[in-house]
């Protein structure tokens, strides 16, 4: 199976722009010795777009999506996904 993600594009004047699927769900928990991260069809590919325009060309170092416990996540921690130098 083959499926296309379409990802906002990066426009440096207007910083990152992220879009979500209708019906997104995800979960976060963390324990002493693992990160689980749970999510339905629409919540994965909501993170994947995220992934893909975080890895977009011109996007710097340090630029993140800082998803909010109990907001976009059902979670008692927050999760940040973050760009790092390559």
């Amino acid at each position: 199976m083959e499926q296309v993600i379409v990802t906002p594009d990066y426009r440096p004047d207007e910083g990152l722009r992220f879009s979500w699927d209708e019906g997104f769900e995800i979960m976060a928990s963390v324990t002493r010795s693992e990160v689980l991260i749970k999510a339905n069809r629409a919540g994965l590919t909501s993170l994947a777009r995220h992934l893909l325009t975080l890895a977009q060309e011109g996007v710097s170092d340090g630029m993140h999506v800082h998803l909010t416990a109990d907001q976009e996540i059902e979670s008692e921690i927050d999760l940040i996904l973050e760009r790092m130098a390559d």
